[in-house]
């Protein structure tokens, strides 16, 4: 692959419409159609902002929204009941003990008002190589048994976790399992986190959107302080 697959979202045109062969794409948030997927270029794009969502009927559309949803630890709201969760909730937290499982679970969770799961079986193949080569960590919730009842993953763009998609099995085990990524990402240094698309969860949790630009902005100054978020 060559070394640059991705235009800079911070000069890119961003045109409304592109032509892909014989048929026109919308693309106001996208970069890139059809570039392959792998650990080269899923690590370029994530260093830049970028990132893939596979949409059937399409060709790999790469994205660097308009509006990103960030959540900043220090504007972070942890309603009532889920505080209430924590202090009772009997589960232990892992961090990379089991990536596979986390984003095959991920996949397998219903989300109808997305259409289906964008983590296809290729998806599963190419994060679980960014794992084996230190950039993907997921978080693993565990019961008391033993048993994997909730978790998360995504991709640290150097210094910023970009989260990617979460699961449980067990009431609040993907929350709880998020509040221990925050612990954890504040202990290193980091201040905030990439949510990429705003949801109900993460707007009461107190994320917030901004514009591409800041988002950008933001990256940039964070992966210059080259902060370890992970061993």
């Amino acid at each position: 692959m060559p070394s640059h697959a991705f235009p800079d979202p911070q000069t890119h045109d961003f045109p409304e419409w592109v032509l892909v062969g014989e048929y026109f794409y919308y693309a106001k948030d996208v970069v890139d159609f059809g570039t392959p997927l792998n650990v080269e270029t899923v690590a370029e794009a994530y260093r830049k902002g970028i990132f893939p969502w596979y949409t059937k009927g399409i060709p790999l559309p790469w994205h660097c929204p308009e509006q990103r949803a960030i959540l900043e630890f220090d504007e972070l709201h942890i309603p009532r009941s889920l505080k209430r969760a924590q202090r009772k909730a009997r589960y232990s937290f892992t961090i990379d003990k089991d990536f596979r499982a986390v984003i095959t679970n991920c996949a397998a969770a219903k989300r109808p008002e997305q259409g289906g799961t964008w983590i296809t079986s290729e998806f599963i193949d190419v994060y679980c190589d960014l794992y084996h080569a230190g950039m993907a960590h997921s978080v693993e919730a565990w019961d008391a048994g033993g048993k994997l009842v909730g978790g998360l993953y995504g991709v640290d763009a150097g210094g910023v976790f970009c989260g990617e998609s979460m699961f449980y099995k067990k009431p609040n085990a993907s929350k709880l399992a998020l509040l221990f990524l925050i612990d954890h990402l504040n202990a290193r240094g980091a201040t905030w986190l990439d949510a990429q698309v705003m949801t109900p969860h993460l707007e009461t949790l107190g994320a917030k959107e901004i514009g591409r630009d800041e988002f950008l902005s933001r990256l940039s100054q964070v992966q210059s302080h080259a902060i370890k978020l992970f061993d």
